[in-house]
């Protein structure tokens, strides 16, 4: 198993020595990731894929896994082996990755994503075009793509939010989010996937579930950009895991960490680019344990309705987490859309009337530029203080430039709803602790009557502030 390129390691390196003064709890820095070898290849052209776009080639694909899975088990451990996949279009229904199997999806080759429901396992949760469960050493790469013709699901088109086709009436799930994901790795060690394109999803574009040492790089993802649910990267009560050099370009949540089943800790996001409708980077809303350990560090935000959000609503705790060197750009959208144009969000609050309240403790935002159509949004709950926060360095422009409504803040989902409130520079609610040091805020001259104040605080909830070096101006 080869290591990582040097490059990359002494990018770590230096993130984990300028980060280790402000740590909180004693961590060890990510593992070096998996980066399966060549070894053998297996061609799926050889198993009768006719890669015409037409045929569905499942079962060449899921023969040559299969095939490579049994030599690489044959082989030492750690040993990968390769399916190759040549320039050509490969319809398939749900394949399933198996231990010691790196997909190949070479440059001019996509994996099309079937779009009817028989071409899915009966279980809901498995619906993936491509899946991995219980596997060690796996991964795709080879500069192609995979597509999921997302498309083909939408049942009415919108530019303010598309209608989408939901499988619900099948009984195999719920609501109106019943379409099948990109990519699964559930329950997997070792995790490679880079230098790969990821298209069009139909939910869901990359997800990561249970995993422990998962690398992500130089994977470019694009879901359209009026679709809800196209998440880009969830992951889900996974540790150890590290994204890098990823553009991201999709509507619904960029990186998305969430707690379903256990804590979350040990994630590193560097050197991205993310434009979405929704969070550039979220944690929650699913919420249930803890969120520890967190760095997102040299990241820009392009034309996004939230920029960096902790959404709190399932009694989980968030604390030791990093947002450094980033640029933001957020604006409005149509409110269908989760999010105000908020540059930063946090909010802790109960999802039911019988859910818990978590707290959000040791949070810093360094090195921070956004201009922004809103201000900051902090707001804890009485059962979910926010502890701790830490501003420095941080310069945010005011201005508008679309003709969406303000005035309103976005407590969803659960808790208030969207509330109407004056416009302010940072709007502060059950606050203990929040340090403000190097804080520059400008508000365009034009429309400065707009926000009524920088600082929107009650000190019967707010309380240990302090401010260094902190300037309010104009600018024409």
């Amino acid at each position: 198993m080869a290591v990582p390129p040097p490059s990359l390691l002494r990018s770590a390196l230096r993130l984990l020595v300028y980060l280790l003064p402000f740590a909180q709890w004693p961590r060890p820095p990510p593992p070096p990731p998996p980066v399966p070898g060549p070894g053998a290849s297996f061609s799926v052209r050889d198993f009768g894929a006719a890669g015409d776009g037409c045929r569905y080639d499942t079962a060449a694909i899921q023969d040559a896994i299969d095939a490579c899975h049994a030599h690489a088990a044959a082989a030492a451990a750690g040993c990968t082996c390769r399916v190759a996949f040549p320039p050509g279009r490969y319809l398939t229904a749900t394949v399933r990755l198996k231990s010691g199997v790196v997909l190949d999806i070479q440059s001019g080759a996509t994996v099309l994503g079937g779009t009817e429901i028989g071409n899915y396992p009966r279980e809901a949760d498995r619906w993936y075009v491509i899946l991995a469960e219980g596997a060690r050493d796996v991964g795709i790469t080879g500069g192609g793509a995979v597509d999921g013709q997302g498309l083909e699901f939408v049942r009415r088109f919108d530019e303010r939010k598309n209608v989408m086709v939901s499988w619900n009436k099948t009984g195999a799930c719920l609501g109106d989010e019943c379409r099948p994901r990109l990519v699964g790795f559930v329950g997997c060690t070792n995790v490679h996937v880079w230098n790969v394109s990821l298209n069009q999803p139909a939910y869901w574009c990359l997800h990561i579930v249970r995993c422990v040492n998962t690398f992500i790089h130089d994977v470019s993802i694009y879901g359209d950009f009026n679709t809800p649910n196209n998440d880009g990267i969830d992951i889900d009560d996974s540790n150890h895991t590290v994204i890098t050099r990823c553009k991201i370009d999709t509507g619904d949540d960029a990186i998305c960490p969430k707690t379903y089943t256990g804590p979350l800790y040990n994630l590193t996001a560097t050197d991205c680019w993310i434009r979405t409708k929704s969070s550039a980077i979220k944690l929650g809303s699913a919420s249930w344990f803890d969120f520890r350990g967190l760095v997102f560090d040299n990241i820009t935000v392009v034309e996004s309705h939230r920029g960096l959000g902790v959404q709190i609503r399932d009694g989980g705790n968030v604390n030791d987490i990093t947002f450094s060197n980033i640029k933001i750009s957020t604006r409005y959208y149509h409110p269908s859309w989760w999010g105000r144009a908020e540059p930063i969000y946090i909010t802790t609050c109960a999802r039911h009337s019988w859910s818990k309240e978590g707290a959000v403790s040791n949070v810093r935002f360094i090195d921070i530029t956004a201009d922004s159509e809103n201000g900051v949004f902090l707001s804890g709950s009485k059962g979910g203080l926010l502890r701790n926060l830490r501003f420095s360095n941080v310069n945010v422009t005011y201005k508008r430039w679309t003709s969406y409504e303000g005035g309103l803040v976005d407590y969803r989902p659960g808790c208030r709803g969207l509330v109407k409130h004056s416009m302010a520079g940072i709007i502060m609610e059950h606050i203990k602790g929040l340090e403000i040091e190097n804080v520059n805020m400008r508000w365009a001259e034009e429309k400065s009557w707009q926000w009524d104040n920088p600082m929107d605080f009650r000190p019967s909830t707010v309380n240990g502030i302090s401010f260094r070096n902190f300037r309010s101006d104009l600018y024409s």
